[in-house]
């Protein structure tokens, strides 16, 4: 049967599939528009698994804080090439998502899949927009934080974001101070919070790293558990949060400086994100 333009025209703007990709969905389906759309979902499955084996290095992060701002939600949702990554039906795609998150508070990824979109589900329009952009699409990282106030900060590109829990903020205006460590924490990636929060296999290998180093430099035997020590302490400060140097005061460090805005304020948690 013969598809008219306005045929076409009505499909692109109920999918956002190209003219073309809709001119045959509906050719093929001689006329009918469910099975015209059901044709593009395939066809986006199809490309996906064709696609499965690529990598996504590009995309954008997107976060969302709720009211109190004491819950932030963050996804990353990633494509193949930076093209893609600044394509408005992208962009839009993003932030839709995100939203829907942040509403249902999806308790991990699949969770997340699972959320009603449109007529479908979230894991299901994914692979239906495989299809209409034409390259592998994923939620790459999913992560949520829950705290006093929770700050977040997206780096210019949008390619790494940070979420930032902060306690005993003494209900002062704290969105500065907690973006300065978000900041912070997007510059030198802390491997956590502070020492209690470092991971034991990765204190044991600094201290391994230690021994061997002061064992080549010639040093005796019995001294090396103590210079592996003071090393896993100089570790501990350049690489977790609170003890670090404020990058921009380094005579004063994380831990001072959320002190000096309002005392005892801390950090109990954060997550950081990068693309790539």
């Amino acid at each position: 049967m013969a598809i008219t333009a306005q045929e076409v025209k009505k499909l692109r703007e109920i999918t956002g599939a190209g003219m073309m990709d809709c001119k045959k969905a509906l050719t093929e389906a001689d006329g009918d528009f469910d099975k015209a759309i059901e044709f593009l979902r395939k066809k986006g499955q199809k490309l996906s698994e064709k696609r499965a084996d690529r990598e996504t290095t590009e995309g954008n992060v997107f976060i969302k804080t709720n009211d109190d701002e004491t819950q932030a939600f963050l996804i990353s949702l990633t494509c193949e090439t930076d093209f893609v990554s600044k394509n408005e039906d992208f962009q839009k795609f993003g932030e839709e998502i995100i939203g829907k998150v942040a509403a249902e508070k999806p308790a991990d990824m699949d969770a997340l899949k699972a959320i009603p979109y449109e007529d479908i589900t979230i894991g299901e329009k994914v692979i239906e927009m495989v299809g209409k952009i034409g390259e592998k699409i994923e939620i790459s990282h999913y992560e949520t934080l829950t705290g006093e106030k929770v700050v977040s900060y997206v780096h210019a590109g949008a390619k790494l974001g940070v979420l930032v829990a902060l306690k005993n903020t003494g209900g002062v205006d704290v969105k500065d101070a907690g973006r300065d460590v978000a900041m912070q924490i997007a510059a030198m990636n802390p491997v956590a919070v502070d020492k209690d929060g470092v991971d034991a296999s990765v204190i044991e290998k600094e201290i391994e790293i230690g021994k061997d180093t002061a064992r080549q430099e010639g040093k005796p035997e019995e001294m090396l558990e103590k210079i592996a020590t003071g090393k896993l302490n100089k570790f501990f400060k350049e690489h977790t949060l609170l003890p670090q140097a404020f990058v921009k005061d380094n005579k004063t460090s994380i831990a001072q400086y959320l002190d000096s805005v309002n005392k005892g304020m801390t950090v109990t948690e954060f997550k950081r994100v990068a693309i790539g």
